[in-house]
């Protein structure tokens, strides 16, 4: 499994288990990973976040 399908699993994963509530926990774990100084524990749940946006905010792309 790549990262990138890592980060996706993660986001559904979170999303199962928290619903509405995903993005406060995501929130609270970027922020306590800071407060640790874990940049790549950041970095990583920022992915995740990207990711849990792009689930529940699909984007339609029209050509040209």
């Amino acid at each position: 499994m790549t990262p990138d399908q890592e980060r996706w699993a993660e986001a559904l994963k979170v999303e199962e288990i928290h619903g509405d509530s995903a993005p406060v926990y995501i929130a609270e774990r970027i922020g306590a990973l800071a407060e640790e100084g874990d940049l790549e524990g950041v970095q990583r749940w920022q992915q995740i976040a990207i990711r849990l946006d792009q689930l529940r905010y699909p984007r339609t792309f029209l050509p040209g």
